[in-house]
């Protein structure tokens, strides 16, 4: 890692602005930073985010934990957690803390030559950490939304609140919830959210 990356990390979280970023220049960008989590908004944002901490991390481990022992006994597909990413249609490539998205609809969408065809997974969860401000993450999920997810849950831990998130509709917020039910895409699938809300 070069000195100049290094002094950019003691000023994470950060942003750049690079429109017009190809797949090879955004994972070359990623490259610098092996630490962090990038994304790239649809306006040419560069978006350097650096590790979570541990209480937040279990927070995301025990969400994609739960999601991925459902999907395998009840809706087989893939399961990711945040280190995955996705190319979205308006450009942007965003990486859920935790998305569902069917195999076949993959399969079907993978080009090659490239990493992240254009792709918006069916399901998306984000759990907030204590450094995120509100506003973008609500406008993140407004955006996968937009792009094709299907439904989409914004995680509060410090507020106790899960908001849903389905196209055509206003978001729903459910306050200290016990647990949350999947719909649509994971119908039968339910998060219980007292680990999450107690870590």
């Amino acid at each position: 890692m070069t000195l100049e990356a290094l002094e950019i990390e003691k000023l994470l979280p950060a942003e750049f602005t690079a429109p017009g970023l190809t797949e090879a220049e955004f994972l070359a960008f990623c490259d610098k930073f092996p630490d962090c989590l990038l994304e790239y908004t649809a306006d040419g944002v560069v978006i350097v985010m650096p590790p979570t901490d541990p209480e937040n991390s279990e927070r995301v481990v025990e969400t994609v934990a739960q999601l991925r022992n459902w999907a395998r006994e009840h809706r087989p597909g893939h399961v990711m957690g945040p280190d995955g990413g996705f190319f979205l249609a308006n450009g942007a490539r965003r990486s859920p803390d935790a998305a569902w998205f069917d195999a076949a609809r993959w399969e079907a969408a993978r080009t090659p030559g490239t990493r992240f065809p254009k792709f918006a997974p069916e399901f998306v969860i984000e759990v907030r950490s204590p450094s995120q401000r509100i506003r973008p993450l609500r406008e993140k999920m407004e955006e996968y939304i937009a792009n094709g997810v299907q439904l989409g849950w914004l995680i509060d831990p410090m507020d106790r609140t899960v908001t849903i998130y389905r196209p055509g509709r206003a978001p729903e917020t459910l306050t200290n919830p016990a647990s949350v039910a999947g719909e649509g895409p994971v119908a039968g699938f339910r998060l219980n959210l007292e680990r999450i809300f107690a870590a």
